[in-house]
C-alpha cells in the first residue's frame, strides 16, 4: 500500500517491553523466513473470497491455526522452510489468540511440557497446542498460581531435565520410608502408580496438598492410605481431623479449655490442638514422616482456624509466636498436610487465594484421570459381570451435565466399591444412596427430570446408546426393579 501505516500508540506501548525471548536463531538466521511467513499469510488471508471467511478464521483460533499450517508458500526462499517459520507462527497465534496459545515459541519445549503433564489431557489429540490448552488450567489449579507459560522454576523443573531449581528456602525432600514402593499401594487402590508418585513429588515440594472433587471419588480414603504407606505403615504417625463450621483456632492450634481445678472449682487450661499435637510428635521423631489429614477442609472458616499458621505453611524454616502461649513455634519439615475438599456443595465457600497459594491441588473427578475408569477396574477384579454399573454411573453423570450441572455434581464410584456386590445390592445403594443425592442436585426443577435417573431407566439408556454406536446391547438383567424408576 502506498499509504504509510502507523502503529497505534497503545499497541506500540504494549509491545515495547516484549513478551518472549525467542533465541538467536529467531533473531538472525530465521528472521527473514519469519517475515516471509507474515507476508504470505497476509496475502493469502486477503485473497479469501469473502470477508466473512476471513472474519471466521480470525474468530476461531483452531481454524486460524489450521489455515496457517497449510499455507502453500509461493516465494522460492520459503520452500521447505517449515521449521524456520515455526516460532513466528507460534508468535502470531499468541498475539491473535492469547487465551488459546501461550508464550512458548519453542516446539521442542511444547512437546516436552505436553509429555510431562500428559495425565491432564482429558481429550486425546495430536495437536500439541490443544494439549497445552487442556494442561494449562490443571497446572494452574495444582500449583495454585496464575501462569502465562511453563517456565516458572518449580514447573519447569518438572519437564526440563537440564533445569535445576533451587528453592529460596531449600527444604529436604520427602522422606519415604524404606521399602515403601508405591506399586503395591497403586494396585490396592486401583490407581496408576504414576499418579501416586506425582502426589509424593508434590508433597515433597510444598509439604501441603489438597485432594478436591465431588463426593464419592475416594479423596479421604486415598489420603489415609497414601499417608499411612508413606509413614511406614505406622498409624501413630498419621492424624486425622474433620473441619466443620464450629471448628476454631482453639481446636486446631491452641486454646483455653474448661477444666476442674484440684479444689473442684471450674477453671481453664491451655491445651494444644490437633495441629500442635501432630507437630510435637513429628519433632520427637525427626527421621520419620508424619501426616496430618484435614477432611472437608473447606467446611471450616479457614482464615479463623489457621490464624498465623498461614505464614508457617509457606516458611517452614521460620518461627512465629502463638496467639495464646506466645511460644515461638515452627512447623517441622517432616510434617505433611493433606486436605480433602468437596467441590459439589455450593453452600461451602472455596478456599481463599492465600491458602490456595500454599497448597497444591489434586483433582479427583469421575470423568478425568485417574478416577476415570476406576470403578470398572474394581468391578472387573471383584465383581465380574457387574461392569454395567460403571456404564450406568457414566450415563447418570452425562445426564446431569445435559441438565446444566457442572462437573462437580457428578456421582463418584465409591458407592459401589464394596465386597459382595450383586444386582440387589446395586439397586439398594441406588435407591437409598445415589438417587437421593441426584434428587438434591435436581431440586427446584420439578419432578420431570427425575424418572430418567431411575436405575432401570439408566440401564435401558445405556443399552440404547450402545446399540446406536454399534457396540451391541447389554443383556444383563435381574436388577431389582424400582417402583419409582
Amino acid at each position: 500500500s502506498p499509504t504509510q501505516v502507523s502503529i497505534p500508540d497503545d499497541l506500540a506501548s504494549a509491545l515495547t517491553t516484549g513478551f518472549v525471548r525467542p533465541g538467536p536463531q529467531f533473531l538472525s538466521t530465521h528472521r527473514l523466513n519469519g517475515l516471509g511467513f507474515l507476508i504470505e499469510l497476509a496475502e493469502q488471508l486477503k485473497e479469501l473470497s469473502t470477508s466473512g471467511e476471513r472474519d471466521g478464521l480470525l474468530k476461531d483460533p483452531w481454524r486460524f491455526k489450521e489455515f496457517s499450517e497449510n499455507l502453500q508458500f509461493r516465494g522460492v526462499s520459503m520452500q521447505e522452510s517449515d521449521t524456520k517459520t515455526r516460532s513466528q507462527k507460534y508468535a502470531i497465534y499468541h498475539l491473535l489468540f492469547p487465551d488459546s496459545f501461550g508464550t512458548i515459541f519453542d516446539h521442542d519445549h511444547k512437546s516436552r511440557i505436553a509429555k510431562a503433564f500428559a495425565q491432564h489431557i482429558a481429550e486425546p489429540t495430536d495437536d500439541v497446542d490443544r494439549q497445552l490448552y487442556q494442561i494449562h488450567p490443571r497446572v494452574e489449579e495444582i500449583y495454585g498460581i496464575n501462569i502465562t507459560h511453563f517456565y516458572e522454576p518449580e514447573i519447569r523443573a518438572r519437564w526440563d531435565d537440564k533445569f535445576t531449581h533451587i528453592q529460596p528456602q531449600q527444604q529436604p525432600a520427602l522422606m519415604i520410608e524404606s521399602g515403601s514402593d508405591l506399586s503395591d499401594l497403586a494396585a490396592e487402590l486401583y490407581l496408576p502408580v504414576d499418579f501416586l508418585d506425582e502426589i509424593s513429588t508434590l508433597l515433597g515440594e510444598k509439604r501441603q496438598a489438597i485432594f478436591q472433587g465431588p463426593p464419592g471419588t475416594g479423596k479421604t480414603y486415598v489420603a489415609q492410605a497414601l499417608a499411612r504407606h508413606l509413614a511406614g505403615n505406622d498409624g501413630s504417625r498419621v492424624a486425622l481431623v474433620q473441619f466443620h463450621p464450629s471448628y476454631a483456632y482453639e481446636d486446631f492450634v491452641q486454646g483455653y479449655r474448661p477444666r476442674l481445678t484440684d479444689s473442684g472449682q471450674a477453671g481453664f487450661e491451655l491445651k494444644d490442638g490437633t495441629l500442635l499435637r501432630a507437630a510435637r510428635r513429628a519433632e520427637a521423631e525427626p527421621e520419620a514422616c508424619h501426616y496430618l489429614i484435614i477432611d472437608e477442609i473447606n467446611r471450616g472458616n479457614l482464615s479463623k482456624v489457621f490464624g498465623e499458621l498461614y505464614f508457617l505453611l509457606e516458611y517452614r524454616d521460620r518461627t512465629i509466636a502463638l496467639q495464646y502461649s506466645e511460644e515461638a513455634f515452627r512447623l517441622p519439615d517432616n510434617l505433611y498436610i493433606i486436605g480433602t475438599m468437596n467441590t459439589a456443595d455450593r453452600s461451602i465457600a472455596l478456599v481463599d487465594l492465600a491458602l490456595r497459594r500454599r497448597f497444591y491441588f489434586v483433582e479427583f473427578h469421575p470423568d478425568a484421570y485417574p478416577v476415570q475408569g476406576l470403578l470398572r477396574r474394581y468391578l472387573r477384579a471383584h465383581a465380574p459381570g457387574m461392569e454395567w454399573v460403571a456404564d450406568v454411573i457414566d450415563e447418570a453423570n452425562r445426564l446431569l451435565a445435559v441438565n446444566g450441572y457442572d462437573r462437580q455434581a457428578a456421582v463418584g464410584p465409591s458407592y459401589f466399591m464394596r465386597p459382595g456386590l450383586d444386582d440387589a445390592t446395586v439397586a439398594r445403594i441406588w435407591r437409598y444412596g445415589v438417587r437421593p443425592y441426584i434428587e438434591e442436585r435436581l431440586f427446584g426443577q420439578g419432578d420431570s427430570q427425575l424418572p430418567q435417573f431411575g436405575l432401570e431407566a439408566l440401564r435401558q439408556s445405556v443399552r440404547t446408546n450402545s446399540t446406536a454406536i454399534g457396540a451391541g446391547g447389554d443383556d444383563a438383567d435381574g436388577a431389582t426393579p424400582e417402583t419409582d424408576a
